[in-house]
């Protein structure tokens, strides 16, 4: 991650300021390293606009996930373990494990609110929708850690979805792929039975092009993102194929 050598080298005054900033930044004060040494080296380069979206996704998603995870007055085991698992998936380790796992504790411990950082998250990848929707994704994994969703967890989400300008019906299609019932698939692909042929093929079509990981390399997102929306890709491919095969187009 280039943006992450940047900021370990004094550069976190050229990524953003608000609750980011500040949790990023008291995030790196507990970190040694030699400034005079790194300054030279990444002080005078800026983050491109690539960088600065990967910077934010990064920091955005473990401020939420700290703040989510204590949503309900406790931060579980499970919770933890699906937090480990999602680091140990996106390939985070050593010292960028160590930053994530700052960024989580010290957001979590913020006086800022999950809404303000999911809020300012959005301003900088408001154009970005698979990684608005990945957002919500993880955040029912980690919801559904102790088995059941809590009513404070559900607002929260729902919070976080209207400030991500997500439908209702787009909610669905994440919310769907952690439901067991005959509707799942309609949902993953954002649709209902009610549904003509025709608009769940343009649905597929929309969903697979925004989830394609040439699409997802295409536009410089986090690479750590690609393995993500690989998979739900995937899930878009086999719900339309199970469409398909009921309705019989």
């Amino acid at each position: 991650m280039s943006w992450f050598g940047k900021i370990m080298g004094g550069a976190i005054g050229l990524l953003f300021g608000g609750p980011l900033g500040a949790v990023a930044g008291a995030t790196l004060g507990h970190f040694a390293f030699d400034k005079t040494a790194e300054a030279p080296e990444y002080g005078q380069k800026k983050l491109n606009r690539t960088e600065q979206i990967q910077a934010a996704y990064f920091i955005s998603l473990f401020s939420v996930l700290g703040k989510f995870a204590k949503i309900d007055g406790v931060v579980t085991r499970a919770e933890i373990a699906v937090i480990d698992r999602f680091l140990q998936q996106m390939g985070i380790t050593g010292t960028e494990r160590d930053f994530a796992i700052g960024i989580f504790n010290d957001a979590k411990d913020s006086p800022y609110t999950i809404q303000d950082f999911a809020g300012q998250f959005y301003e900088v990848s408001r154009h970005q929708r698979a990684l608005l929707y990945s957002f919500i994704d993880l955040l029912f994994q980690l919801a559904l850690a102790d088995g059941r969703v809590h009513p404070e967890e559900e607002h929260a989400i729902d919070d976080i979805r209207r400030i991500f300008a997500i439908s209702e019906t787009e909610f669905a299609g994440i919310q769907g792929r952690y439901i067991d019932d005959a509707e799942k698939y309609y949902k993953v692909l954002n649709c209902t039975a009610a549904f003509t042929d025709e608009e769940i093929k343009k649905q597929y079509k929309k969903l697979a092009k925004e989830f394609h990981p040439d699409t997802i390399i295409a536009k410089g997102l986090p690479e750590e993102f690609v393995a993500f929306a690989t998979k739900r890709f995937q899930e878009i491919q086999e719900a339309y194929e199970k469409v398909k095969k009921k309705r019989g187009f």
